[in-house]
Formats: structure tokens, sequence, C-alpha cells
């Protein structure tokens, strides 16, 4: 019982601090805010290009190259891209040059060669791509055709209808899903906000020292172990209550995507503060005065930096901020909560929890064994 009321004042001193609260709930919204507007480019899968434009020249002169030529160029045309062929005595690169197309090929009899617009890049190599995967079909046509011609006329077949489907099978492996730059910075705001309960950890014994409460906590009828239980779990609830009041503002007033797997949401934000929590108070049991205050807020700060709070971290990248990302507890929430949220991927959700309250729990040991050697706080 001595517990509960000692989580309870905690919870109330925290709570007629509204710095405090401020901080907590206004920094994460109006960073969410200002990075999902800013950087809402960065997020989006659709890119805008001019017109597809492809000047040819088939000095080929094989008539099966050229039918397969044409029924490709039909093809594309239904796509958006405008294939001209070259006037005789046309300098084709020197078009592509000067800007008027954003790509050149040639059909010869010993292959195509494609010139390409440094001018219009993205252009360029989109028609690259279209002409590299025709290259391919052709060249899957001409062996086919030594065993046998129809199946070679099947393969040609295949960009104009479903003949060539059974020789040939395309699959496109996009997600269904993926984070906007709303929802993206709505996690990791959230996991950020979530580190920094650290800093109340590093604060919940110290702050009694300075507001000279500790002589009468020390006189009062309850055991250290009671009190330091009820200082953490009061710290723990007041902090995942901001958290999720900033999940929920994220929700409702962003509209970010929180999937549907809440309970599992709540268990990762909940660890994440647990560990947060014992970290701080970790630091704080054994540095003294302001010092443990200044680690804890670069420790936050770095790990937020590395952990993804401010821009996207790519999976698997090799540079040395990449690597040291993996040290950071943002990191793996973030990775959690968006597999679970976007590819609906659980896989990792217990390792995070897991780890999360196994090093919690690894902290809280240390503060607790260097609290029982002490006769004050």
């Amino acid at each position: 019982m001595n517990v509960i009321h000692v989580a309870v004042k905690e919870i109330k001193s925290v709570l007629r601090e509204p710095r405090t609260l401020l901080f907590m709930l206004a920094f994460p919204v109006v960073l969410m805010l200002i990075l999902g507007t800013a950087l809402s480019n960065a997020f989006s899968n659709v890119t805008s290009v001019g017109n597809l434009t492809l000047l040819y020249n088939d000095v080929s002169g094989q008539p099966q190259l050229t039918r397969a030529w044409q029924a490709f160029a039909q093809a594309i045309g239904e796509q958006g891209v405008e294939s001209t062929p070259a006037e005789d005595g046309q300098d084709g690169r020197e078009r592509v040059q000067e800007g008027e197309y954003a790509g050149y090929v040639e059909l010869r009899s010993d292959g195509m060669a494609f010139y390409g617009s440094s001018w219009r890049s993205i252009e360029s190599n989109i028609l690259q791509g279209m002409l590299t995967a025709f290259a391919d079909r052709y060249n899957l046509a001409a062996a086919a055709l030594g065993s046998d011609p129809s199946k070679a006329e099947a393969v040609l077949a295949a960009a104009d209808g479903d003949a060539g489907a059974a020789f040939i099978r395309e699959t496109a492996l996009d997600p269904d899903k993926s984070p906007d730059s709303i929802g993206y910075y709505a996690i990791a705001m959230s996991t950020m906000i979530a580190l920094y309960a650290s800093v109340s950890g590093s604060h919940l014994f110290r702050s009694e020292r300075t507001r000279h409460t500790a002589i009468r906590l020390l006189a009062a009828p309850i055991g250290k172990g009671e009190l330091f239980a009820g200082k953490v779990i009061g710290c723990t609830i007041i902090n995942l209550l901001c958290v999720l009041l900033v999940v929920l503002f994220s929700r409702f007033v962003f509209q970010a995507d929180w999937g549907d797997h809440f309970g599992l949401v709540f268990l990762v934000l909940a660890s994440l503060v647990a560990l947060a929590v014992s970290i701080g108070l970790g630091i704080g049991s054994i540095g003294r005065g302001d010092s443990a205050g200044s680690i804890i807020m670069i420790f936050a700060q770095i790990a937020s930096f590395v952990g993804g709070a401010y821009f996207p971290l790519a999976a698997g990248i090799g540079s040395f901020i990449g690597i040291v990302s993996y040290l950071s507890p943002l990191r793996w929430a973030n990775m959690s909560l968006i597999g679970m949220i976007y590819l609906d991927d659980t896989s990792s959700v217990w390792p995070t929890v897991g780890l999360n309250l196994g090093l919690a729990a690894a902290f809280l040991f240390v503060s607790g064994f260097m609290m029982s050697k002490r006769e004050a706080f």
C-alpha cells in the first residue's frame, strides 16, 4: 500500500510542474508538425517526370527485330512514351544533346545502342529500363527460336497480351503501405519523448534533495525498497501517459496511421518508457549534482539523432551512423513499430520488448544497490 501512495505522490508532483508537461506534450507535437510538413516530399512514392520522348533508328536489316520493335513501340506508346523514327541523315545523338529527346536508340544487327540525355536523367533512366526489358525479351525469343519457333513467337507476343504468360511471369514486390511523413514522425516523436523519460528518471531522487524533502522521506515509516519502487512506478506511469497523449493527438488530429495492433504498440512504448526511466535512474544514482543531468541530456540527444528521430535511416546501411544506430533504443522501437503498423509484421515486437525490459531490470538493480549503500538519497 505504501508503494501506491508513493506512486500517486510522484504523479501529483509532476502534474504540479506545468513546464515539464509542456515539454513532454508540446515539444513532440510541434516537431511532428514541422518535420512532417517540411519533409513530406522525402516520403512521397510519386515522382513527376516530363514527356518521355524516344528517337530511334532501325538499321538492323532484320525483319524479325523490326516487327518486335514495332510491337514494343506500340506498347510503350500506350504508356505515354512517344517514339519517333529518325529521318535520313539525322544525327540522333545531337538531338538528344540539344534536349529535344530524352533518349536515342539505334537498332543494329549486333544489338542496340542507347544514348541518354544527361539533362533529363530521370526520363533517360526510365527509357533505359524499358529498353533493357525489351532486349532481354528479344534475346530470350532468339534463344527459343533455335529449339521451337512457336515459343519464340509467344515470347515476343507477351508484350501485347497474355500469349506469353506461360513463359514469362512478372511479379512486383511492393509493400501495400508505407509511412508518409506524418506517419513516420508520429512514431519517431512518440518514441523520442518516451526516451526523454530518462531525464525524469535522473531527477527522481535528486529532486528530493533540492526540495529538501529527502530527510522527511527517510524519517517516514516506509522502507527504502517501497520508496524506490513507488517512485519508479509513478515516474513510469506519468511519462507513459504523456506518450499516449502524443499518440492519440497524432492519431486524431494529424490522422497518423497506428495500425490495428494497439495492444502491442502500447507494449513497445511502455517497455521503452520503463527502459528510459531506469537508464536515467541508474545514471543519476552513479553521478552526483548536475553531471548526471548533463550526461542524460547528451545521451538522449545522441540516441535520438542516430535512432531516426529527426530523419529516417535506411535499413542495412553500412555507414558509421548506420552501425551506431543499432545501439539506440529508438532504433529498436521504431523498426518494430513500423514493421508492425505498415507490414503487419509482429516478429520483432517481443525481442524488442524483452531487450528493453531486460536492460531496464539491470539498470534498476544497479540503482537499487547504490541506493541501499547510502544513508541518504
